[in-house]
């Protein structure tokens, strides 16, 4: 009988590492969401929008913004992927099974600083996807993130690298509590049912079921940041100024670009747990 090997534990930043190599594939699909968020007339479906970004653009406008989700995933995720492991570590030492809403308590608290940590980095991410689809007089043209992180704050101030930051943070608590507390909890009950085994199975349907939870939460508060971050100074008085305009399109204006963002934060949530569990398994301690 071979003896069972001691678990491994996550180190703080293997979360930001395995949600910025997730970005890199779903990025196309995070662009083409946004793009179909600040559609106000919403015409344009999300394979019509695709080809025409291609025949505009070209392929490779698909990855336009990418340094900025790259640079959004390593402070956002870091930050409340971090936390929630550091504090899952310290309320269960050796590894005992925390209870659901101590994690969901986790997961809020990790979220609100990592969306309030990633909002500079979020700001720029938006504009940079929704800059291709403006005349090329009325783009940003923000060559890199750290470009237009430095744009926005000697050309808008600093207080504008917050814009957006009470409905970014607000996005982020319940995304965290959709992924993180979600995927443990679904986590557990597949392993506990005696018919999974700790293994890629097990990661996918956690991570799918977490991915679908996340999406259905947020997208309303998703649709408002995308708006929010996207507008001119001064187009928007306050939130309630965003909600109002959002909701000419009636209720289903706060979900616009559902399908997409469920295509997109499915692999996105599916790709991060993958790659968060190869990372533990790999180069996770002992303790």
């Amino acid at each position: 009988m071979t003896q069972k090997e001691p678990q491994r534990y996550a180190r703080w930043y293997f979360g930001g590492l395995a949600s910025a190599g997730a970005s890199c594939v779903t990025h196309p699909l995070d662009l083409l969401k946004v793009h179909l968020q600040t559609q106000q007339s919403g015409k344009l479906s999300v394979l019509k929008l695709t080809g025409h970004i291609i025949k505009e653009q070209g392929v490779l406008a698909l990855y336009s913004g990418l340094s900025a989700s790259l640079c959004r995933q390593l402070t956002y995720s870091t930050a409340r992927f971090g936390i929630y492991e550091v504090s899952k570590q310290m309320i269960a030492p050796k590894g005992e099974q925390v209870s659901f809403l101590t994690m969901v308590g986790m997961a809020s608290l990790s979220g609100a600083v990592g969306g309030f940590v990633g909002v500079p980095a979020d700001l720029v991410n938006v504009r940079m996807q929704n800059d291709i689809k403006l005349p090329p007089e009325s783009r940003r043209n923000y060559k890199h993130a750290i470009d237009g992180l430095w744009r926005v704050w000697r050309e808008e101030g600093i207080r504008r690298l917050w814009g957006g930051a009470s409905v970014a943070t607000a996005r982020a608590v319940l995304m965290t509590v959709g992924q993180l507390s979600f995927y443990d909890q679904v986590k557990l009950y597949l392993l506990a049912s005696g018919h999974f085994g700790d293994n890629v199975v097990t990661h996918f349907t956690a991570s799918l079921t977490a991915g679908a939870v996340a999406t259905t939460l947020c997208q309303p508060l998703d649709v408002l940041k995308t708006r929010a971050m996207n507008a001119k100074p001064g187009e928007f008085q306050n939130l309630w100024h965003v909600v109002t305009y959002t909701a000419k399109l009636g209720p289903l204006g706060f979900f616009k670009g559902y399908i997409p963002a469920f295509v997109r934060l499915g692999p996105q949530t599916i790709l991060t747990f993958m790659f968060l569990e190869q990372l533990k398994l790999n180069f996770g301690y002992f303790k």
